[in-house]
């Protein structure tokens, strides 16, 4: 309350020691927090509410005497208390104005009987007693005991000098919560009031607000360190990076330099490990005080074997210890060292039993402390193992309504708070697949929908990081679906909380691989937020996320209908440059899936987005050059734009990239070829112009890659358009090659291969070739695939290899005849003309035979 009075509260300019509290919102929040702490105090701290304090709080008061009844001794001008200390004086006298008061049941008393004016009660309280901890508890107390204070009190406690220390000591502590409580509460309402400003602090993905020291103008005092301190703590987010990796232990030098911290936090240690129970609360709290986020901290306590004692208290039967412990084992488990610690010392299983107690504010932190451990794999798969997982879905029913945020009081822990909790482990669990399997099967899902509707964005969070985390498997996709998750999803795209709005996105990210999904995000109005969302270019991780949601969403037509009409494909072409790789992933592949259209080929162009995307092939990101690959093939369809691709050199580029050693990347930009050979002004001279290109490119038929194969015979339908291109692939012999692969189920590589066997036929004495390796009997048994692509390109190629007599009677063997006399009724007119080809060729043929038997 001291720290909070004289760094938070807010003074007039006569500043703190003289002046008076400003009539400001703050300062009325303050107050309102102090009112209901002394209120509550005398019914949940009975027999501390009975102590006397060591100086009585005085101050002038509005009060009447008449206002006292039963249980004082009232005359016209004064009140006695009949309540009196052990020298018979009473622990309250009013002699109007002023009054005193020595304990808090007495000024629980006096905030009932002011009733509408026990604001101004408090207020004349506060200004008139600048240091109301040296009142209450005696000058030991003062600023609440620096750390050697805290150490000599202990060791007071601990040899039995003063009985009275001990009851002290626990008004001491509960006066420290408050004064925490204040602290945090008066940053909030700050931060509240600040204008998402450029000179704003706050990171904008884990919520961690940088250490700041905000001036208040006109009087008002600074935070000061401390301040910093329980700022630092209060936003502390539990979102890490994956750690599957096991980190070398960092231990200090025996022969460093270690500050006092260091020293003093193994003291307490010492005292936690012998002391009774009075002193190993308070050590627990002394140790609270330090600032647990230093390593210098962590390691002193871990290096003196503090870890394996504050485990030690976990398991014991005494709740303020196991708090206690879980206080500061939550705070010291983000270091990755220490998180590890604990695994090897068995405190998982310690913490998923506690998720079973009826104390709610355990739960709590043991839920919290979990979402820190279970940050690499082996801390996950404890869990599990233990039964965490189930423990952890149940605590997100809530049994309240949690759909409109509760009003905040002092100490009362929710049922809200502890679903977040709970869905804060959940989160860093669902990194492991076994874990996601493990949420499923418990009945996470439908909680978690529900949670979903909540107005709490702190829950919606880590119930959102869970669903993301989630969503990569197709199982929770169907329920995502089922439960109307992508709805909820959308409406809190338009949330304010930009962290939200990122877990948001990635989520429908994840889930929008579906095409069902894709019009749930459309029909729910989705696609305008994240338009606009990608306005938003200074929070990286964000556009990261919505950028991607864009691609996955973009693969429906009707979405780039949608995105066109938000100009989101200028937005997106203007990404195209300094940007981090992941959100260059994503701009390059929605671009590539808009570029599918005429109209947004034509944007791109007239936006300048031809050079950056070519710009972007010399890259070594495999899935960047896997999307930009696409979208420069997507807009070489145009003409125009191909001219722009051909004179960037583009074209080169695209060719280099069949000798990339990742599959993808090579059967993409085998695809991205194609449009550019189509569309080329003169594209035999083009292709003839890379030295070995043609060879590199009849090479790739030796592949294993079913993709690489189809892409590479997709390349040389369009190669093979060129006579000397033709000639030349065949001296590096592509029609053995080609008949290798002819013995396929796989239908995509069936109709590109039947393609370019087609084209290939129109060189020398190719289709004879074909028949000698064998490859036409494979190609009629194409015929009786379900594809009509597949059926209009074989029977295309079937028609140029009847032009042999021996193909002709392969192909009569093998049942062409009646599987093409099927299709040559087909609605498709090249395939009827292809079939009806193929058939006259293999009839003529046997007219020719039996007039050459007859005669």
């Amino acid at each position: 309350m001291g720290a909070a009075l004289t760094r938070s509260a807010q003074w007039t300019a006569a500043g703190y020691g003289s002046g008076t509290l400003e009539r400001t919102p703050l300062n009325e929040e303050i107050l309102k927090e102090i009112i209901v702490f002394v209120e509550h105090f005398i019914y949940k701290y009975p027999h501390e509410a009975k102590f006397v304090f060591v100086e009585p709080l005085e101050w002038n008061t509005d009060l009447e005497p008449s206002a006292f009844e039963s249980g004082y001794i009232v005359s016209e001008t004064t009140v006695k208390s009949e309540e009196v200390d052990k020298n018979g004086q009473p622990l309250l006298l009013l002699s109007v104005p002023q009054i005193k008061v020595r304990s808090f049941g007495q000024l629980g008393h006096v905030l009932f009987i002011a009733k509408d004016t026990k604001l101004k009660e408090a207020q004349a309280c506060i200004e008139g007693n600048r240091d109301p901890v040296v009142k209450i508890l005696g000058p030991d107390f003062g600023e609440m005991k620096e750390d050697s204070m805290a150490l000599h009190i202990l060791n007071k406690i601990s040899t039995g000098d003063d009985p009275e220390n001990e009851i002290k000591m626990k008004i001491a502590i509960l006066l420290k919560q408050l004064d925490l409580h204040l602290l945090n509460h008066s940053l909030k309402y700050i931060s509240l009031q600040k204008n998402l400003t450029k000179d704003s602090q706050e990171e904008k993905h884990g919520g961690k607000v940088e250490k700041s020291r905000t001036s208040i103008s006109h009087g008002k005092v600074q935070l000061r360190k401390s301040v910093d301190k329980i700022e630092e703590t209060i936003s502390e987010s539990s979102s890490e990076s994956e750690e599957d990796e096991e980190q070398p232990d960092h231990r200090q030098e025996a022969n460093a330099d270690l500050p006092s911290e260091y020293w003093q936090i193994q003291k307490l240690v010492k005292y936690l490990k012998g002391g009774n129970q009075t002193a190993t609360v308070i050590a627990l709290c002394s140790m609270k005080d330090f600032n647990l986020a230093q390593e210098t901290c962590q390691l002193a306590i871990r290096d003196v074997g503090g870890l394996e004692v504050l485990i030690n208290l976990l398991d014991t039967d005494e709740v303020k210890c196991k708090i206690g412990s879980l206080k500061i084992l939550k705070e010291i488990s983000h270091n990755p060292q220490i998180r590890r610690n604990i695994v090897d010392l068995g405190g998982l299983p310690i913490m998923v039993n506690i998720l079973d107690s009826p104390y709610k504010s355990l739960k709590c932190l043991a839920a919290e402390t979990i979402a820190n451990v279970a940050k690499f794999k082996r801390a996950r798969r404890a869990v599990r193992q233990h039964g965490g997982i189930t423990k952890l879905v149940a605590l997100l029913d809530c049994a309240q309504n949690a759909t409109e945020p509760a009003q905040s009081s002092l100490y009362e822990t929710r049922d809200v708070e502890v679903a977040r909790c709970g869905a804060l482990a959940l989160w860093s669990c669902s990194k492991s697949y076994s874990n996601k399997e493990a949420i499923r099967k418990a009945g996470g899902i439908p909680l978690l929908a529900r949670l979903l509707k909540t107005s709490h964005e702190n829950m919606l969070i880590p119930v959102v990081g869970t669903l993301q985390e989630c969503a990569s498997e197709e199982n929770y996709r169907a329920a995502i679906k089922a439960e109307r998750i992508i709805e909820n999803l959308v409406k809190n795209l338009n949330s304010e909380n930009e962290q939200l709005q990122e877990h948001c996105a990635m989520a429908i990210y994840q889930c929008a691989e579906d095409e069902e999904t894709r019009d749930l995000v459309r029909l729910h109005g989705g696609l305008k937020p994240l338009a606009s969302l990608l306005n938003n270019t200074k929070n990286k991780e964000l556009l990261a996320a919505v950028t991607g949601a864009i691609w996955k969403c973009s693969i429906s037509k009707e979405n780039v209908i949608k995105f066109r009409e938000y100009k989101a494909i200028e937005t997106l072409v203007g990404l195209l440059t300094d940007q981090p790789e992941e959100v260059l992933v994503n701009v390059v592949g929605a671009l590539g899936e808009c570029c599918q259209e005429h109209e947004n080929r034509v944007i791109v162009r007239r936006c300048g987005g031809i050079q950056p995307l070519v710009n972007l092939l010399v890259g070594i990101n495999q899935a960047l050059l896997v999307n930009v690959t696409k979208a420069v093939g997507a807009c070489a369809v145009e003409p125009e734009n191909m001219a722009i691709i051909d004179r960037l050199d583009g074209v080169r580029l695209l060719w280099s990239l069949l000798k990339n050693p990742h599959p993808d990347v090579k059967a993409s930009a085998a695809w991205a070829l194609c449009p550019c050979i189509e569309n080329a002004k003169d594209a035999g001279e083009m292709v003839r112009s890379f030295v070995g290109g043609l060879e590199l490119v009849v090479n790739l038929l030796k592949s294993d890659n079913k993709e690489v194969l189809a892409s590479v015979c997709a390349a040389i339908t369009n190669i093979a358009k060129d006579q000397e291109n033709l000639a030349v692939i065949t001296d590096h012999g592509v029609v053995p090659l080609l008949s290798k692969l002819a013995n396929t189920n796989n239908d995509n590589l069936r109709r590109h291969l039947a393609e370019a066997v087609s084209r290939c036929c129109m060189w020398g004495r190719n289709r004879v070739a074909f028949g000698e390796h064998r490859a036409v009997a494979p190609l009629v048994r194409y015929l009786k695939s379900n594809d009509t692509n597949v059926h209009r390109a074989t029977a295309q190629a079937l028609y140029q290899l009847s032009e042999d007599a021996d193909n002709c009677i392969t192909m009569h063997e093998n049942g062409a005849v009646k599987l093409l006399l099927d299709m040559v009724g087909s609605p498709d007119q090249e395939l009827q003309e292809a079939a009806a080809g193929c058939i006259s060729n293999i009839r003529r043929l046997a007219l020719a035979t039996e007039k050459a038997r007859y005669t």
